[in-house]
């Protein structure tokens, strides 16, 4: 397997935003609000031509653009017939959709309020063809910046984190290193950040000396498959129960089958099958991959405190799971799984975790 990990193009940026007003809340909605908003904002600095994919991509977010988007606010409340006052309009599901590059924003665990000079830290991922350092500083980069200072944007509001932050810092991932792209606000032009340096001098677990059996989910996941049609490729996900059926518990197992289908999206070319995953590695490193999904059947799941995500955010379940053990020979492979994200809606972040 680790023969096809440079096919796997990907760039990490790491955001370090400060926040420059009196007081900031995250919207309820955040992991969804960040990519959208900043989807819009790149859409409408491209030109035309460029544009279209774009606005083709984001198209199915029109009904939870308008719950969102201040300027859809006469639309988003309803009368009560019985009392004559507005009420405000739920939210809807987080529709599944992204970019039209494959991408993940991962915003870091962290508060709902902050202050003046607070920090609030969110990671990009660009994967595939369409990794370009170039690419970033000429359309991401900028479009960042103006969601953080100007109020002409759509989701601008009072207290709202659009509108009210500055970029500190940006970095980019070199194997478990960061390395400046931006510092105390100057960007260094020099800098250029490749596709494959993501996984120089990863040791991918192969150095563990302790032993491990939590794995605590960063951000929420969801396995169950997707039931898009032709005419509705992009169906709202179900909600979740209030309690997670057995059969959601994702297994070692599982969670080695979706490390698998991950690659397979992020190979290159279309359409590529988990088959091309396989095909793609050495006699050897079959062998090795087989006897490890072996192991992950015998080990057992031995608790776990998982539970529903909020009803506006993307995924399903979100929480810890404790394993009889997570053998060594498991570690690799999970530590690629958590990088590169599991499961559905992987764009707003979903699938990420880490084993302690």
């Amino acid at each position: 397997m680790w023969s096809s990990l440079n096919q796997i193009s990907l760039i990490r940026y790491l955001f370090v935003c400060r926040v420059n007003r009196a007081m900031v809340r995250l919207p309820r909605s955040i992991p969804a609000q960040l990519p959208l908003a900043l989807g819009d904002t790149i859409t409408n600095r491209l030109p035309t031509a460029e544009a279209r994919s774009w606005r083709k991509a984001l198209a199915p977010w029109a009904e939870y653009r308008e719950s969102v988007a201040p300027q859809a606010q006469g639309k988003n409340k309803s009368k009560d017939r019985s009392t004559g006052k507005g009420k405000k309009k739920k939210l809807p599901l987080v529709p599944e959709v992204s970019w039209p590059i494959e991408t993940a924003l991962f915003l870091y665990p962290g508060k709902v309020i902050y202050g003046p000079g607070e920090l609030i830290l969110w990671e990009l991922k660009l994967f595939g063809k369409q990794v370009d350092h170039g690419f970033f500083l000429e359309v991401i980069l900028p479009a960042v910046e103006e969601l953080g200072s100007s109020s002409a944007s759509a989701y601008y509001q009072q207290n709202s984190l659009w509108g009210r932050f500055d970029i500190q810092a940006v970095y980019a991932a070199r194997g478990v290193q960061w390395e400046p792209v931006v510092s105390d606000g100057r960007l260094d032009l020099r800098y250029r950040a490749t596709p494959t340096q993501w996984a120089e001098g990863l040791t991918f677990g192969l150095d563990a000396k302790e032993k491990f059996n939590t794995l605590t989910w960063l951000t929420p996941f969801d396995f169950t498959p997707p039931s898009g049609t032709l005419d509705n490729p992009n169906p709202l996900p179900s909600p979740p129960p209030k309690k997670i059926p057995a059969v959601e518990v994702p297994t070692l197992q599982i969670l080695l089958q979706a490390m698998i289908a991950r690659m397979a999206q992020l190979l290159p070319g279309k359409y590529n099958t988990t088959g091309d995953v396989w095909n793609a590695m050495s006699t050897q490193e079959q062998l090795s991959l087989a006897g490890v999904m072996e192991q992950a059947d015998q080990i057992r799941t031995r608790n776990h405190t998982l539970k529903p995500v909020s009803k506006y955010w993307p995924g399903r379940w979100i929480g810890k799971q404790t394993f009889a053990t997570i053998p060594f020979s498991i570690l690799p492979y999970l530590e690629l799984a958590s990088i590169l994200h599991l499961g559905r809606q992987t764009h707003f972040g979903c699938g990420t975790f880490i084993i302690n």
